[in-house]
């Protein structure tokens, strides 16, 4: 058994509209599903991805606005990378600079050209230059940015692991294979690769504190695939047998979900393939409206009074320019956003 990849990544954000305009209208991402945080429906749950949000592209947030900010750092993801077209960087440079990003100084890293930014909340991302011929992956061009400097869904994330060395044995145990390190910052990055045509990347970070503090501005957990419910029940097993504690599979309306915080601190998910972000609305329509499961079906007028209102992206509209949402005294605390179970509200 191996996994394919990421499924998706989902982080903490803070004022959902200003999360809503800048990944569709600075990154010009598909807004592909409007929901809420299934465990606490006064929360959205946004995501972000192709055209139909298809596994390996999916970024999702839960936005708290006002909520105290994070600190990425140990026991946490530190960086969630997206994939873009060869040459595409100075494009991507300027147009950052001119948006409410913080953008740094581009670098390379296993021979790839990388630009290292931040989203308005602090959220850690990054660019990494790949050849589209790679991927089977076709940008979203509904949105402002060309097709040809387009994201192509993930390149990979980053974990800064509390005790790399067990973190990578359950990569290890997904279907990753460790192909070289680097030195990083003081310390090591290692590099492992699973099978798939993308979004197949994660680095390990060998490095000392700070630790990470859960908050706005910090990933939640990583997801990686499996092909359906049968597999992932497999997963469960062969995870439950190595000793991970797994949750019962969860449903999430979209995929079905199983949780493990692994033994470097970071929650890890699988997530099936389907049946996807369609199962509930066209896809012309995706975004357009608030979706809500059946079992919080009569429930939609309360649930709609006390979300905070949210304008949809405009198609094609550019948005490099904008607001800073970061900041503003907490209403939610960061343990909020984690089960008592080692899973996950949704």
């Amino acid at each position: 058994m191996q996994t394919n990849g990421l499924h998706h990544v989902s982080a903490v954000a803070g004022d959902p509209q200003a999360n809503l305009d800048f990944y569709t209208g600075t990154l010009g991402l598909r807004f592909v599903k409007r929901t809420v945080n299934f465990d606490d429906t006064t929360t959205y749950h946004l995501y972000y991805g192709d055209e139909t949000g298809s596994p390996g592209t999916a970024l999702t947030f839960f936005p708290f606005a006002g909520a105290r900010p994070g600190r990425p750092g140990r026991g946490q993801a530190v960086a969630t990378a997206f994939a873009v077209p060869d040459g595409s960087l100075d494009y991507w440079s300027e147009r950052l600079a001119a948006s409410p990003a913080t953008v740094g100084d581009s670098l390379t890293c296993f021979g790839a050209s990388v630009l290292p930014f931040e989203d308005p909340d602090g959220q850690p991302l990054e660019l990494v230059e790949t050849d589209p011929a790679d991927s089977s992956i076709e940008p979203w061009t509904g949105g402002p940015v060309p097709e040809d400097r387009a994201i192509r869904g993930f390149f990979g994330v980053t974990l800064h692991s509390a005790e790399p060395d067990a973190t990578a044995k359950v990569l290890e145990l997904l279907g990753f294979d460790r192909v070289g390190s680097e030195d990083d910052d003081g310390g090591e990055r290692v590099r492992y690769v699973a099978a798939g045509d993308h979004a197949t990347v994660v680095d390990v970070l060998h490095r000392h504190p700070p630790r990470g503090r859960p908050g706005v501005g910090t990933v939640h957990h990583v997801a990686f695939r499996a092909e359906d419910e049968a597999e992932q029940l497999q997963w469960r097993d062969r995870l439950s047998e190595a000793g991970q504690f797994v949750t019962p599979q969860k449903d999430r309306q979209y995929f079905q979900s199983i949780y493990f915080r692994e033994p470097g601190g970071i929650l890890f998910e699988i997530a099936t393939d389907g049946p996807g972000f369609t199962v509930d609305e066209d896809v012309d329509a995706l975004g357009s409206a608030l979706k809500l499961p059946e079992w919080l079906a009569e429930e939609r007028e309360g649930i709609e009074a006390a979300l905070p209102s949210l304008d949809p992206p405009e198609s094609g509209v550019d948005a490099t320019a904008g607001t800073d949402a970061s900041g503003g005294e907490p209403t939610v605390a960061a343990s909020e956003t984690t089960a008592p179970n080692g899973g996950t509200n949704r």
